[in-house]
């Protein structure tokens, strides 16, 4: 049985973000499942090169821009195995509300959980780009795995979320606004978090 959580987190300016949580609480799980192991995700068009690739001399070298990495579309990391007695957290993320959602470029959400020091407890996750813009909402429609079972996340933990996007003029990512989920405000029906 999965309870299903609805949560609505309001920022203190004007900008809002909509989340659903689903709550995977798993009594006894009838076989084992294996981790599958972790491939990097590949941008639409794009193959995977299963060969050994040689270097090249006269390649790409340090510092040009050949050997860069393309900007992959979101680091979402897949659920976690299942373990007997642990709860696994999935939050998908609807919509966020600005007033200026129209003129955000390239906007994104970077999720992270941090304990009570500031520390990762989980690898910190970046949405694919948004799904849409339109009048003061950008829609994303994204699901993020919490790479940590509920029950040991550790005592003050917190879920961030950082809305960024690209700024043109001065060529960087901006956080524009980001607001935060205690574990206490992780239970069934609506929230508000400010």
């Amino acid at each position: 049985m999965s309870p299903f959580l609805k949560i609505y987190v309001f920022f203190l300016f004007s900008p809002f973000l909509v989340l659903d949580n689903l709550l995977t609480f798993n009594k006894e799980f009838p076989f084992d499942v294996q981790p599958v192991p972790l491939r990097r995700i590949l941008a639409p068009g794009e193959e995977e090169n299963l060969e050994v690739e040689e270097e090249e001399e006269g390649g790409a070298g340090v510092g040009s821009p050949d050997s860069f990495p393309a900007r992959v579309p979101g680091t979402l990391l897949p659920r976690l195995p299942s373990e007997p007695g642990m709860t696994l957290l999935t939050i998908r993320i609807e919509k966020i509300g600005l007033k200026d959602a129209g003129q955000c470029i390239d906007p994104y959400m970077t999720v992270s959980v941090k304990d009570i020091n500031g520390i990762d407890l989980t690898p910190v996750q970046d949405t694919p780009m948004a799904s849409r813009k339109e009048d003061t909402y950008v829609h994303f429609n994204i699901e993020i795995e919490i790479q940590k079972h509920v029950e040991k996340l550790t005592k003050g933990a917190a879920i961030f979320f950082e809305f960024k996007h690209y700024k043109p003029k001065k060529r960087f990512t901006s956080t524009k606004c980001f607001a935060f989920m205690e574990m206490d405000e992780i239970k069934s029906g609506q929230i508000v978090i400010e």
